[in-house]
């Protein structure tokens, strides 16, 4: 096919100029960080008996997807900041959205065990050790992975069968669909319909799923008597609270805003919120809301 030799052109931030280098070396170092703070969680969960608990397993997993999310798109932005260059081969433009598209999906569904385990935990902890165990957590991050890969693989191989056509400029750093599918010759209205029937069962469910179970969650913690006990109990869940706050806000907000005019720089700033700042949050959230997570840093070091 002669779609898979076309190169596209990806105008990124712009021409930076003299700043270039300092916007090389701002997102240089929060890509580090956000190595350093995920494969931290890794290994303290590795490494720390305490820390061998369905919760903790998905939070390792949820690191490992911020990692492949996050390394999926920083070193190409980088470079292109860096050379002030843009030009990206439609296999590895495809390749890119692929695997930006599989972590999102399996990081949806990870936040979504993530909640229940704390529902299990907190609304029937007697059934809670019969309920979820490793290979319960197991087959449950591998089936969240093994959707996001089969369900963007689909979207990915009909991506790639198109025919694009005039000068193949994406207005992004980032080959998402929306833009891609803007060089697309064809009428994109089946396709989209199909991505919006495919975003109910990865976004939408998981979502509605979440606030039933955090309302639950609520009553339940609203029936122990003691303040300190509430507070002891929500703590529990608190971290994973603001992450699905800060995940799903930005996500929501990207799908939103609308792509025009000036409003398309705002759009490349929510876009870079959530694919280069947010992966470094959730470390830091369970870094320092967490308590087993901070004595297991202190053990370490």
């Amino acid at each position: 096919m002669k779609n898979q030799t076309e190169d596209f052109f990806l105008v990124g931030f712009g021409r930076l100029n003299s700043l270039r280098h300092l916007v090389f070396t701002v997102f240089f170092m929060v890509y580090m960080a956000t190595l350093i703070g995920n494969f931290l969680i890794i290994i303290l969960v590795f490494r720390s008996h305490q820390l061998h608990t369905p919760m903790y397993y998905f939070l390792l997993q949820l690191s490992f997807c911020d990692i492949v999310f996050t390394t999926n798109i920083a070193p190409t932005m980088l470079h292109n900041i860096l050379y002030d260059v843009g030009k990206m081969s439609m296999k590895h433009c495809i390749s890119q959205f692929y695997l930006y598209g599989a972590s999102t999906v399996a990081e949806c569904y990870i936040l979504t065990l993530m909640s229940y385990d704390r529902y299990l935990a907190i609304c029937n902890p007697l059934h809670y050790t019969s309920i979820i165990n490793l290979d319960v957590c197991l087959r449950l991050v591998g089936g969240s992975w093994l959707s996001g890969l089969l369900i963007t693989l689909c979207t990915s191989i009909m991506l790639f069968h198109r025919d694009f056509c005039g000068p193949k400029v994406i207005d992004h750093f980032i080959c998402d669909l929306t833009p891609v599918l803007k060089l697309s010759c064809s009428d994109t209205f089946s396709f989209e319909v199909i991505v919006f029937v495919l975003s109910i069962p990865i976004i939408v469910i998981p979502f509605v799923f979440i606030v039933v179970t955090y309302i639950n969650i609520f009553i339940t913690v609203l029936k122990i008597p003691s303040t300190s006990g509430k507070q002891k109990t929500f703590s529990t869940c608190s971290s994973h609270l603001t992450s699905v706050g800060i995940y799903y806000g930005t996500l929501t907000i990207i799908y939103v805003v609308p792509r025009r005019g000036h409003l398309l720089r705002v759009n490349k700033a929510l876009y870079l919120l959530y694919t280069v700042i947010t992966p470094l949050f959730n470390p830091l959230i369970y870094s320092l809301r967490n308590q087993d997570i901070r004595k297991a840093i202190k053990m370490l070091f």
